[in-house]
């Protein structure tokens, strides 16, 4: 079985961006459940078909499928729950990790979010100086969350 084993974490400056590079992502969900979450998206003129299982600490299953564009964009545009992620991927590397920032448009506009995959729950990686506050366990974060709850309406 595949897994994902993903930290996220939000920013307590813009130091990163300029060792970043970035493209534009649009996805969308066809299924939001938390046993099994189905996403569509779209970058850089490939499109996949992801499904993943319920988060059980740090971990869950994944499953994920390249599909052509046409269809993936028929189904963001007639299938997806609304509204859709629109946002910027940033990638960089930081001390032999590779670290992606998603930086949010549209209704979650303001949104920015660092996260970084492991092999392992336990797997030891030095924090850079931009990292701010973990949120890996706040489920407000989970891009599925921001199609129902976008960043602009929550209240401070």
């Amino acid at each position: 079985m595949a897994t994902e084993i993903e930290r996220k974490f939000l920013l307590q400056s813009d130091a990163w961006r300029a060792k970043a590079s970035g493209a534009l992502i649009r996805q969308g969900y066809l299924s939001s459940a938390r046993q099994a979450v189905v996403r569509i998206r779209v970058i850089e003129g490939k499109a996949w078909l992801t499904v993943k299982g319920e988060t059980r600490n740090l971990t869950r299953a994944e499953f994920e499928y390249e599909i052509p564009v046409s269809d993936a964009n028929q189904m963001l545009d007639e299938l997806c729950e609304q509204p859709l992620i629109e946002k910027t991927r940033h990638h960089l590397t930081h001390a032999d990790h590779d670290w992606v920032i998603d930086e949010f448009h549209g209704v979650n506009d303001g949104l920015i979010v660092a996260e970084i995959e492991l092999s392992s729950e336990d797997e030891f990686f030095e924090q850079p100086d931009w990292l701010g506050e973990e949120v890996s366990d706040d489920p407000r974060y989970f891009n599925s969350n921001l199609i129902k709850h976008p960043y602009s309406k929550w209240q401070d």
